[in-house]
């Protein structure tokens, strides 16, 4: 974790960076493909989208473009999607999968996940990652916005461990029950919104300590994460933004702020309940 290309490595042993670039909400054009081939152009390693974000093909876009900018190789990159609620079952699921790597424009997915629990449909969507694990077409697989007792119920049946539980993680939701059940079961936490869409900004502890380290609060959140041991991807279009979310790997935040920031917790969300969807 001391540099942009750190890595945690999964349950199954392959590698996957601390930090990468979110896309939720970017729209397809040249905003989003801009934003995805700034970020590999500054070291970001790891690109987090969904087929229901609608963005894949602007996504393949701007991993191509900063390939060819950089010199790295594709293999060098991480880059997640996520299978849509309507497209849970076994043979939906493959098919999902086909079209998003159709998209993005590649020959396989780092990672793969269930992007909700939708009940009754889950079980059938994760035998068909594991199909695809098993095939080598993707090289890990997991879960989105899984509660303990969701990942409880899959366990029950599943071949394969998820190796990721990417869910809604900000110091107004901590999650630690559910950040010791993914510890325990060896199952990598990833923090989607980790600023809260901006809404801890202004807060005055978070600022308080930020200004300690000539730091902003948004990277205090960030650096936090990371300290907790949680996979972070921070969305920004803007590069100088890309840049900043970036800058946190020369500093540590020490027990006592750890302890103040996780004493922000209200178990407030800004996203969907996983236990009440209807979507």
């Amino acid at each position: 974790m001391k540099n942009l290309q750190g890595k945690t490595i999964l349950n199954n042993g392959v590698k996957m960076p601390w930090f990468g670039l979110g896309v939720f909400k970017v729209e397809e054009g040249p905003e989003l493909v801009n934003a995805v081939r700034t970020a590999i152009i500054h070291g970001y390693r790891s690109v987090d989208t969904a087929a229901i974000y609608g963005n894949e093909e602007g996504v393949g876009q701007g991993i191509r473009e900063g390939l060819r900018e950089t010199g790295i190789s594709r293999e060098e990159l991480f880059v997640t999607s996520k299978v849509w609620n309507s497209d849970l079952g076994y043979e939906s699921t493959l098919t999902a999968y086909e079209n998003s790597l159709q998209k993005l424009g590649l020959e396989y997915l780092d990672l793969y996940l269930i992007h909700w629990p939708v009940e009754g449909k889950y079980k059938e969507a994760w035998r068909a990652l594991e199909t695809l694990y098993k095939q080598g077409r993707v090289k890990a697989i997991g879960v989105s916005n899984f509660q303990t007792h969701h990942l409880e119920d899959l366990m029950k049946d599943a071949e394969i461990k998820p190796m990721v539980n990417q869910v809604e993680y900000h110091p107004r939701l901590t999650q630690k029950t559910l950040q010791e059940f993914c510890r325990d079961h060896d199952i990598q936490l990833e923090a989607w919104s980790p600023l809260m869409q901006g809404q801890l900004l202004d807060n005055p502890v978070l600022k308080e300590i930020a200004s300690k380290y000539n730091k902003s609060a948004a990277q205090v959140i960030l650096r936090w994460d990371l300290q907790n041991g949680v996979v972070t991807i921070p969305k920004s279009t803007k590069e100088h933004r890309i840049v900043e979310n970036a800058s946190v790997f020369n500093f540590s935040l020490s027990k006592e702020e750890m302890n103040r920031i996780d004493q922000l917790n209200q178990n407030h969300r800004v996203g969907p309940d996983p236990d009440h969807i209807d979507f």
